[in-house]
């Protein structure tokens, strides 16, 4: 039977359960529980310290009301950041490259800044759709175009998530495959190429945190323009 490289995306299943839901309950595992104690041990300070800083810069420039949105957004940080970095590992699938998945987180949260705007500050939510100054003519043009870039924005996230990952994932497949080819007839090259996956491999998990961090500052700067 012919493989493709796109098979590696296939959500697998193993005695007719969907590894998918091991792969999202992983993450949750994985991190130590809080604990009571005033002293701790040195992985728990560390991760206290990221969350608490990566908090604050998260809603700096956000108004007090949207404070309420911390624990969902630092926990969908961590939790993106999480699944992307186990799916760099050998044998293992990345749920993150699913568009359904990503569009699943997107689309709730995004909807949920859009009805906090309407429901708190009506007037400025529908006055985004319609930028100050704008020539009378070009009124109902502008409504029209602002309406959908409005709408585009969750499929912008969710499209941006999967895209980059399976472009990582992808590239990474086809130079391992390159390199095992070239290996017995050009082992310098093939050595090469090895290093340069290698150099890939560490590009790619800048980019499975800047993926994450770039989703959930996103949905910050929709959550900033509704509060």
């Amino acid at each position: 039977m012919t493989l493709s490289f796109f098979d590696q995306f296939m959500s697998p299943i193993f005695l007719g359960i969907p590894l998918i839901a091991l792969a999202l309950a992983l993450p949750w595992i994985l991190y130590p529980t809080p604990s009571t104690r005033w002293l701790s041990n040195r992985l728990l300070t560390l991760q206290n310290w990221f969350t608490s800083n990566f908090t604050q810069q998260l809603l700096l420039p956000i108004n007090p009301g949207g404070h309420k949105w911390a624990l969902i957004l630092t926990s969908l940080m961590l939790f993106l950041i999480t699944l992307n970095m186990l799916g760099l590992l050998p044998y293992t699938f990345t749920p993150t490259t699913q568009l359904s998945l990503n569009m699943g987180l997107a689309v709730p949260l995004w909807l949920a800044t859009v009805i906090i705007g309407m429901r708190n500050q009506p007037t400025i939510a529908l006055g985004h759709l319609l930028p100050e100054g704008t020539p009378t003519p070009l009124i109902p043009v502008l409504i029209i175009i602002e309406t959908i870039s409005l709408f585009i924005r969750p499929l912008a996230l969710g499209v941006r998530l999967t895209a980059n990952l399976t472009a990582g994932h992808l590239l990474i497949q086809l130079i391992a495959t390159a390199a095992f080819v070239l290996l017995p007839m050009m082992p310098t090259v093939a050595i090469l190429t090895a290093v340069l996956l290698f150099l890939l491999t560490l590009l790619e998990v800048a980019v499975a945190m800047i993926q994450a961090y770039v989703f959930v500052l996103l949905l910050s700067l929709y959550l900033q323009e509704n509060v």
